[in-house]
């Protein structure tokens, strides 16, 4: 989402938030990944509000050390553009972050319950430029990469995929330039039936550069990953 809910502890003018949204946003993965057959857990809020795919403790957030964590207190070019006080942190946390949590997890508990395993797809799009505060700085970035864990991906899963983009014709990161998949806290790496695999689109793909808006290849883009979504499906 691009929804700022509101702006308590903001230090920041409108015009660098947007473009800071402009600049952060996975634009349209929404409709990317939609899915009929299976559940959509979609942040309403922007990740420049509260990065839900952020660790909630600082401690084990490796971006929290460039201000990045999961409250943003500073923007891609280090600006400070946000204090955070305790009780501003408390309240973005119980009101949007554990909530998105929850939901997820109910999701997940549902799949174990009627099925006795669970499959998560986390979905994701990148620059085709990496982001100042990026880790990852190399270059000529894949069409598209797969984040994967050593616990809750299983290599089958792995391999299905490689193979799935190598057939289509494109480049394939692996963990590169971003790495890992979510899992709920309450399975990570305790549950193997609870298997997990990011997948993230290169936003030049399907987006006219510099904006977000849908290039002439959006739709194909589409189709591409909704065969990617039945193929983990089956």
């Amino acid at each position: 989402s691009d929804k700022i809910p509101f702006f308590d502890g903001f230090v920041v003018g409108e015009d660098y938030l947007k473009k800071e949204i402009l600049k952060l946003t996975d634009w349209h993965t929404e409709d990317l990944f939609e899915s009929e057959e299976d559940d959509m857990i979609v942040a309403n809020f922007s990740r420049v509000f509260c990065d839900p795919e952020r660790f909630s403790d600082d401690e084990q957030e490796v971006m929290s050390k460039v201000g990045m964590g999961v409250l943003y207190e500073k923007g891609d070019d280090g600006t400070d553009i946000r204090l955070v006080n305790k009780s501003l942190r408390e309240k973005i946390l119980n009101e949007y972050y554990h909530p998105h949590h929850s939901l997820l997890s109910a999701s997940v508990n549902r799949q174990l319950s009627h099925r006795g395993e669970a499959v998560i797809i986390d979905c994701h799009s990148y620059p085709s430029v990496p982001f100042i505060r990026d880790l990852s700085q190399t270059p000529n970035r894949p069409d598209f990469n797969i984040g994967i864990d050593s616990f809750h991906t299983p290599n089958e899963l792995k391999e299905k995929s490689i193979q799935f983009f190598r057939d289509k014709g494109f480049s394939l990161g692996i963990d590169q330039p971003y790495s890992g998949t979510i899992v709920p806290m309450e399975h990570y790496k305790k549950n193997k039936e609870v298997k997990s695999i990011m997948l993230e689109i290169n936003r030049g793909l399907y987006l006219v550069p510099g904006t977000n808006q849908k290039s002439d290849n959006y739709f194909q883009i589409k189709e591409v990953v909704k065969e990617f979504i039945e193929l983990i499906r089956d």
